[in-house]
């Protein structure tokens, strides 16, 4: 009699006992990582930032949610070698990632231009889930901009950050002065 695909798996991750062995947990390990990482892929990355205290919390009970799933026994050894299993995954995605640029822009995403040339991407704004008191507040922390028109280009990047580039400024000549045959000249960033 054949067994049905479904039954295997469920076999396969410990979904039908109460103590999983040493296969159940990389298996399960394996299973919980790759499904972490497509929630966040699909989901917002700015818990992955310095945002506000509901994007930490997101992520601490994303993760603790999705970490009760590897090993249930709570026993150490479990503990460790699913330990052990997430950190090479995210070792191996992370060497892929530098390898192959398409698999970083799957893994990692892309970054996302927020403003350029002082004008704010309010499409862009609204797909990335940024207010503009966020994006003010991104610009003020990044480089203590207080006039958004002094902004050549700002990118939400994939790390989470708002990263930040000023406008091209010029020199303005304020003040000429000659005095005891000194000539004192006075500029201005404009």
């Amino acid at each position: 009699m054949v067994e049905h695909p479904y039954v295997g798996l469920r076999n396969a991750l410990g979904l039908n006992v109460d103590l999983v062995t040493i296969g159940q947990i990389v298996a399960r390990a394996v299973v919980v990582y790759l499904a972490g990482v497509l929630l966040v892929r699909v989901g917002d990355r700015r818990f992955l930032g310095k945002n506000a205290a509901f994007d930490v919390i997101f992520g601490v009970v994303l993760g603790s949610l999705l970490g009760r799933e590897i090993a249930p026994s709570l026993s150490v050894a479990g503990a460790v070698i699913g330990g052990v299993v997430l950190v090479s995954l995210h070792w191996l995605f992370a060497l892929i990632a530098f390898h192959l640029d398409w698999f970083g822009r799957l893994v990692k995403g892309d970054a996302h231009t927020l403003m350029q040339d002082g004008t704010i991407d309010w499409a862009a704004m609204r797909r990335n889930h940024i207010s503009e008191k966020d994006l003010l507040s991104a610009l003020r922390l990044n480089g203590q901009m207080t006039d958004p028109r002094g902004v050549g280009l700002a990118s939400l990047e994939r790390s989470g950050d708002v990263s930040v580039i000023p406008a091209h400024r010029g020199l303005r000549i304020v003040e000429v002065r000659v005095e005891a045959g000194v000539q004192t000249m006075r500029v201005e960033l404009v």
